[in-house]
């Protein structure tokens, strides 16, 4: 019984490893495309569409009602102190340093990530990448590259939409609803946010959240099952691993930019 545990405990290891090895192997030829960006601009701009384009409406929805929601607690917990004229400096610092990163990668993995793993896999499935590989023509450079492109690119864009619809939220409630003077929201935003600080390092922890969500959502789809259970678990993965290794890189990220 125990020995059997042991060898569970031991191919399991040694199945994630090579997991990990074929996920690197598939990014570095992913990479290797970079030279041909140009010859593959139209597929990664029909990718850009339907990775950033076709995500705007659930971004834009999610972020105006999240920062209505932080708006109004704000405004709550600031006013039994006093500083309600602070509350553009809240909404402003805490979607720019986590919620507008976060939700945006979360959100992203759930509808971008899933579709590209339920596209990659149906593509095994059909046999399609195999036709391309007998035809001369490299899927990962074809098909991969251009989706791993079109995910990095789009996402740092979507989670700048996310903040500035999350702050038109707050405004909305704290302006419009519980009668916060307009100049002291603003005028708190404006003097607490630093472009350095809060706007590029907004960026830069989108934009290692896009390399992530994307890599796990292709990588999960090019290694899938090719069956429709095994596509489906690939989905289902691709969720789970891109949700958790967000939450993970968000705190080793937050440590690295604000921990000082």
């Amino acid at each position: 019984m125990l020995l059997r545990a042991l060898a569970s405990v031991g191919r399991q290891g040694i199945n994630t490893c090579a997991s990990f090895g074929r996920a690197g192997l598939m990014l570095f030829h992913a990479l290797i495309g970079v030279p041909r960006f140009r010859k593959h601009a139209p597929l990664v701009i029909k990718q850009l569409y339907s990775i950033g384009v076709l995500s705007l409406l659930i971004i834009v929805v999610s972020g105006l009602f999240i920062g209505m929601v932080l708006g109004l607690q704000g405004y709550l917990v600031l006013n039994t102190y006093g500083a309600d004229s602070s509350l553009g400096m809240l909404v402003a610092l805490s979607l720019l340093r986590e919620l507008g990163p976060v939700v945006t990668a979360l959100l992203f993995a759930g509808r971008a990530g899933s579709a590209l793993t339920a596209e990659i896999g149906l593509m095994k499935a059909t046999e399609q990448l195999s036709s391309m590989e007998m035809m001369a023509v490299d899927p990962l450079r074809r098909i991969i590259s251009p989706r791993f492109w079109a995910g990095f690119i789009s996402m740092p864009l979507l989670t700048l939409i996310f903040v500035a619809v999350g702050v038109l939220g707050g405004a909305i409630v704290g302006v419009s609803w519980k009668g916060i003077d307009g100049g002291f929201f603003w005028s708190a935003m404006q003097n607490a946010v630093d472009v350095r600080t809060d706007i590029v390092n907004c960026v830069i922890k989108s934009a290692v959240f896009a390399f992530t969500v994307t890599w796990i959502a292709l990588f999960n789809g090019y290694d899938a099952v090719p069956t429709s259970e095994g596509i489906s678990r690939a989905t289902t993965r691709t969720v789970v691993h891109a949700s958790l290794a967000v939450l993970g890189l968000d705190f080793v990220l937050t440590a690295l930019m604000f921990g000082n």
